[in-house]
């Protein structure tokens, strides 16, 4: 009826081992790419400049009109003559950043804008 104590024989190295491979599984697959992700978010929202063409985090496609270094903002122009102002940590992508033939002034004043025509 009695058990006599004795010795698991076992170690704690293996268990120590379980938990740091466990620990750098993490670090590899969750937090160094997340990390990388939001380095190169900050990277894209400091180098966005006036005439950039951005996608807010919500969804909103508009251009940019102005930037505020002070109070780390923009000012994005969503249609013409609608202006609004967002924090630069707002701009999540930016889709096209204007060419120098853009940024000239137009040659021809003939041209004629292109309509986008919808299906019904």
């Amino acid at each position: 009826m009695f058990y006599a104590a004795g010795n698991s024989g076992g170690s704690a190295l293996p268990t120590l081992l379980f938990f740091g491979l466990m620990a750098a599984l993490m670090y590899f697959m969750i937090i160094r790419p997340q990390s990388k992700r939001r380095k190169e978010a900050m990277e894209l929202q400091r180098n966005v400049a006036v005439g950039d063409e951005v996608v807010t985090v919500v969804g909103l496609h508009a251009t940019v009109a102005g930037i505020d270094d002070e109070n780390n903002t923009v000012l994005l122009e969503i249609a013409p003559g609608v202006n609004a102002t967002y924090e630069r940590a707002a701009i999540g992508r930016v889709i096209k950043a204007p060419t120098a033939e853009e940024t000239a002034a137009p040659e021809a004043a003939d041209e004629t804008p292109q309509v986008i025509e919808q299906g019904r």
